[in-house]
């Protein structure tokens, strides 16, 4: 009853292995699973354990990281926020026979960064091996001098599994000889022996063929069998004894090939073959038989194969030691490897922000990194550094966690890239070390506007420019990357003299050559200013400003202007010398005015044709008409001047005007102003005086009569008549100009009488006095026709006319 109550609570432990079980122990998780399930299996699930909803578990990151392993053998699926296998989970080759199995993992969450303990028990609720025996074939030697009784141990068998899965049974072949007898030691090992039940007789028989078969406890069971001859001796009746129950020997893990671990030691009372001892590893498993040989006659165990303190830290095995004829005994051999740090850190980069904003804050987490070490104690303890000179700094974190930070401002435009260099070291003797390079990119902020070369533009253009003319060029630099560097220019919008600054300038919004949309006049404008804005394609968008003053310079492209003598229409202006006038005096004055500026406006004045050459000369930069001697009777009392008034610009530019000058003293002695005409070229003089004489024939006689009728009026001051206007000269000068006092034309005002007679068109003139006040103003120059004269002289005399300076 008892081992069916003790069946009965096994069956029911293998049962509730199968079910997962969760246990949180200060905020960590625990699960048991067991052995051999699929890839893909379901664990647990840690979205709902931790309490995070799927999309923060996505977004934080999680993972698993193994410490003590270099396989992964579980998984979170972010989309279930299941823990799964991710491959073939063997509990024999990962703890061996320990009697429990457990995996620690890391399950790491990021921002912020958290780390919680997972725990994993390997349940082994699977029977997956089957016991075996060290040996196919156990050969004994017994006298057949052996009592009822004997004892004669057999090396037991081994099976990977543990617990209720491993050897539970042994079964020998029935035969008449022997029967089984299994005890099991105070280690739990089992001591297997054959016990003579009836003795043997080498006569009948030589050979006993046996079969031993070993049982686990699984369901259904698997077994192992060895066969068992023995052989039928002569009597031997002392077993091997050694010297120790126990060998222990301690080894360091970077011990080399052939080195002697530990020598085993048994002797045997007897003498000659039954006294020689051999010996053999009894039970030994398969990575044991790989590292380690024992000799057969001296017992020494030695190395044959590398070992590593961080998969395995100890061994244990079983040697026999057998005399000539079959008698045995064992002894149990530990052997402990001791740790080298023969393991060099190593990093693992788990998580990296790779571009960072260059506008992150100091102490912004941007990587975290993970440095394992498979030595043990001292060994493993591992110090993280970084170069010098980079704006990042390892934090330590949670236990062998480290967070990479800034310790500065970032900025793009000084340094896109770094090249880190992390460096980890750990404490053993020598110190091991290892480096990892992490490339980190600093990604582009619009934090930059566009900045104009010089602080001010100037251009310079030449008037009557053509409409698309380049005036100048601006360039602004954008230090920013990619759009956020990309510079467009245009103009502010404005207004130069009440228009549009767009009608005069324009931009090229990706040169930053600016043209002109029409063509400039000096005189109408002689320098204004635009603004042009730089602005970027970032978001938001940057942008400068900067002025430009676009100066126009001047062309010689305006001819002077003649304002005094002003020819209107096909009329002429005229003045009267005293004849007293005396050489040296001003007796007439041409203004002229040019719109140019600078030399192109110095004026100079020219008598290019006069009826007398001698009599007359002009101011070369002031345009008075002075006598250059005494004015005398032989001298022509009609004098006609042409005046040419030249600028100083390349080319110069000119105007030419005629000045008619009667010398006379008495109005009478006025000859007929029929015979002056205005004779602006030589080659139309002579078709005018044709003219004119036609004229005077033609209306002589009208004249005649005129003149009589004018007899008969009351004598009044006349207005003075000329063909066509007369003008007398003044101050005038047009708007936006002034005049430079003393240059009138003459000095004094002299006052004439003028004697008209009816019927002719030919005034009489009398020199009378002079005056020097009271003098005519310039707006009541008289300006008459002759039919206006005709109407004024019908009550009319004559007139006296004041003219002025």
């Amino acid at each position: 009853m008892g081992d069916k109550g003790l069946l009965l609570r096994r069956l029911l432990l293998c049962i509730a292995s199968f079910t997962v079980a969760l246990q949180l122990v200060n905020g960590d998780l625990s699960y048991s699973f067991p052995e051999e399930m699929k890839r893909g299996s379901i664990v647990g699930n840690i979205a709902k354990d931790l309490g995070l909803d799927l999309r923060t578990l996505s977004s934080r990151k999680a993972r698993v990281s193994f410490e003590e392993s270099r396989k992964h053998y579980c998984e979170i699926n972010l989309g279930s926020g299941d823990l799964i296998t991710s491959e073939r989970i063997d509990r024999e080759s990962l703890c061996g026979k320990k009697p429990s199995c457990v995996v620690n993992v890391d399950l790491v969450l990021e921002n912020p960064l958290e780390l919680h303990k997972l725990t994993l028990h390997i349940q082994d609720d699977v029977n997956d091996n089957s016991p075996s025996f060290p040996k196919d074939v156990i050969n004994f030697e017994i006298s057949e001098s052996a009592v009822k009784g004997s004892r004669y141990r057999v090396n037991e068998a081994h099976d990977d599994d543990i617990g209720q899965y491993s050897i539970r049974q042994y079964e020998l072949e029935k035969n008449e000889h022997f029967v089984l007898s299994v005890r099991e030691d105070t280690d739990g090992s089992k001591n297997v022996e054959l016990v003579l039940d009836k003795e043997l007789d080498r006569e009948k028989e030589h050979n006993i063929n046996l079969v031993l078969t070993a049982v686990d406890g699984g369901n259904p069971r698997k077994s192992g069998s060895v066969n068992i001859i023995v052989t039928v001796l002569d009597a031997n009746d002392n077993a091997p004894v050694f010297d120790q129950t126990i060998y222990k020997a301690t080894i360091t893990e970077d011990a080399a090939l052939g080195t002697v671990v530990v020598k085993v030691s048994a002797t045997d009372a007897d003498e000659g073959v039954n006294g020689e001892v051999t010996y053999d590893f009894s039970r030994i498993s398969e990575r044991a038989k790989k590292l380690f040989s024992l000799n057969s006659k001296s017992g020494e165990i030695k190395v044959i194969g590398p070992f590593d303190f961080e998969s395995n830290s100890e061994f244990e095995m079983r040697v026999s030691a057998k005399d000539g004829y079959g008698l045995s005994s064992d002894s149990k051999v530990m052997i402990d490897i001791t740790d080298v740090n023969d393991n060099a850190p190593v990093i693992h980069l788990k998580s990296l922000t790779n571009p960072v904003p260059e506008n992150v804050s100091p102490g912004t987490e941007v990587g975290i990194i993970n440095v394992q070490d498979r030595d043990s104690e001292k060994n493993r303890q591992v110090r993280c550094s970084l170069q010098q000179n980079v704006p990042f700094k390892l934090v330590p974190s949670i236990k062998n966690y480290y967070s990479l930070v800034t310790t500065g401002q970032l900025d793009r435009e000084v340094v896109s890239d770094y090249n880190i260099t992390i460096t980890a070291t750990d404490e053993g003797s020598p110190p091991l070390s290892s480096s990892k390079s992490v490339h980190l990119s600093v990604a582009d902020i619009n934090d930059n506007p566009p900045v104009f070369e010089e602080q001010s533009y100037s251009a310079y253009v030449s008037e009557n420019n053509k409409a698309g003319s380049t005036l100048c060029s601006v360039t602004a630099r954008d230090p920013d990357w990619r759009q956020n560097g990309t510079v467009i220019y245009s103009v502010l919008a404005g207004e130069v003299n009440g228009a549009p600054v767009s009608s005069y300038v324009s931009v090229n919004g990706d040169t930053g050559v600016i043209h002109a949309v029409r063509s400039f006049d000096y005189e109408h404008m002689r320098s204004f200013q635009v603004h042009v804005m730089a602005r970027d394609n970032g978001s938001p968008p940057l942008s400068s400003n900067v002025t430009v003053s676009v100066f126009i310079s001047d062309v010689n492209d305006n001819c002077p202007q003649i304002l005094y003598p002003a020819p209107e229409g096909s009329s002429f202006m005229t003045e009267l010398v005293p004849k007293a006038a005396h050489g040296g005096s001003v007796v007439s004055k041409v203004i002229a005015v040019d719109a140019d500026s600078g030399q192109n406006a110095w004026l100079s004045y020219h008598i290019v044709k006069s009826t007398d050459p001698g009599l007359f000369t002009i101011g070369v930069h002031s345009g008075e008409i002075r006598t250059q001697r005494d004015i005398s009777q032989s001298d022509s009392m009609k004098q006609n001047l042409i005046v040419s008034v030249k600028d100083n610009g390349q080319p110069s530019l000119s105007a030419t005007c005629s000045m008619y000058l009667l010398i006379s003293d008495n109005l009478a002695e006025v000859p007929e102003l029929k015979d002056i005409s205005y004779d602006e070229k030589n080659s139309k003089l002579t078709s005018y005086l044709i003219i004119a004489l036609v004229c005077v024939s033609t209306f002589f006689l009208t004249f005649i009569i005129i003149i009589l009728g004018v007899r008969f009026c009351r004598r009044r001051k006349p207005r003075l008549l000329f063909d066509g206007a007369v003008t007398i000269p003044g101050a005038y000068l047009p708007p936006n100009y002034a005049d430079v006092d003393g240059t009138g034309t003459l000095r004094s005002a002299y006052n004439y009488d003028a004697y008209l007679t009816t019927g002719s068109r030919t005034s009489d003139f009398k020199f009378v006095t002079s005056y020097n006040d009271n003098t005519l103003p310039a707006d009541q120059t008289l300006r008459k026709s002759p039919t206006d004269f005709l109407e004024a002289f019908a009550d009319c005399d004559y007139s006296e006319v004041r003219i002025p300076e």
